[in-house]
């Protein structure tokens, strides 16, 4: 399974949605992704790619853009959509 696959996987299946729906997704903006769906979020990221977030970094991961950011300061690369 690629990154992207794998970054995808974690928000679809935590907040139930079609990843059609996640280009442009922001907290807050899914019903699920509120803070208790924000940490079940990091922690099925951090289990994907055996990784653990810094505290800060939690709490900047405001979009699904941005978390591709935060998430290469950790190696962690996701590939662009074809």
């Amino acid at each position: 399974m690629s990154n992207r696959e794998k970054y995808q996987t974690a928000f679809t299946e935590t907040f139930m949605l079609d990843a059609k729906d996640l280009t442009n997704l922001r907290y807050q903006e899914a019903q699920a992704w509120d803070s208790v769906g924000h940490m079940a979020l990091m922690a099925a990221l951090e289990e994907a790619f055996g990784i653990e977030m810094d505290i800060d970094d939690i709490i900047e991961f405001s979009s699904y853009e941005a978390g591709q950011e935060i998430l290469a300061k950790y190696n962690v690369s996701i590939e662009k959509a074809a």
